[in-house]
């Protein structure tokens, strides 16, 4: 399967990255230059990268997500992890990185409040 990422400008300087697909050895260096880019062009107030479409991420991709926290620190940017999929949401807390990008909730298809029945 291939990656494809969306940007968008979301309100209060916020850019979000959007990869869609699987992160890894052969598509991890498209997350890091998504990042890059949006770096090279100037100081969002935050970088979002919301992983709810991801269905596969491996350890090349972790690197490039850290690589990408690094790369944002350093020039100030606070880059933070929403909406991750199970899959990666659990990897992310195995190798313990769930805090660094900002220890986010897992991302649950069609989750919605509880419905309250009639009379319950």
């Amino acid at each position: 399967m291939s990656l494809s990422i969306v940007k968008s400008v979301l309100p209060r300087g916020v850019l979000e990255i959007a990869p869609r697909g699987e992160i890894d050895v052969d598509t991890a260096y498209e997350v890091r230059e998504a990042i890059a880019e949006i770096l090279a062009k100037g100081r969002p107030t935050r970088i979002e990268l919301n992983m709810r479409l991801v269905t596969f991420i491996d350890s090349v991709g972790i690197s490039a997500m850290v690589a990408g926290f690094q790369t944002a620190e350093v020039s100030g940017v606070k880059l933070v992890v929403t909406q991750p999929s199970r899959f990666v949401h659990r990897q992310l807390w195995v190798t313990g990185l769930l805090g660094l990008f900002g220890a986010p909730e897992p991302y649950y298809a069609g989750a919605a409040a509880p419905e309250v029945l009639p009379g319950a």
